[in-house]
């Protein structure tokens, strides 16, 4: 799968500078890691962020998220967020940073 390379570089800029930061090719699109936990992703035209089981349903309940289920099963603690959500550079940062918030709490890898 081709990922949207406009929003990958989107998402690089906008996590440009921060400790730990890498990218890996997984999922079939391009994936952003903190200390080798993953924070966000792009597949296709949507933005992938991990936001961890607890804030789930928060994060459901915002404009343009739907479950991520890459099987089928949707995968709790991971969400897709629409291309319209991640238009606006304060909306794609506010979702860069819920996965941000929820990877500082795991152990490097």
């Amino acid at each position: 799968m081709a990922y949207d390379e406009k929003l990958a570089e989107k998402v690089r800029t906008a996590l440009l500078g921060l400790n730990g930061m890498s990218e890996k090719k997984m999922f079939g699109g391009l994936c952003f890691l903190m200390n080798g936990n993953m924070v966000a992703g792009v597949a296709g035209e949507r933005l992938m962020v991990r936001v961890g089981v607890n804030n789930h349903e928060r994060a459901m309940k915002q404009k343009h998220a739907t479950p991520m289920d890459f099987t089928g099963r949707p995968m709790r603690g991971m969400i897709f967020v629409a291309a319209k959500g991640t238009k606006r550079s304060d909306t794609l940062a506010k979702w860069l940073k819920m996965g941000l918030d929820h990877v500082r709490t795991l152990p490097k890898k």
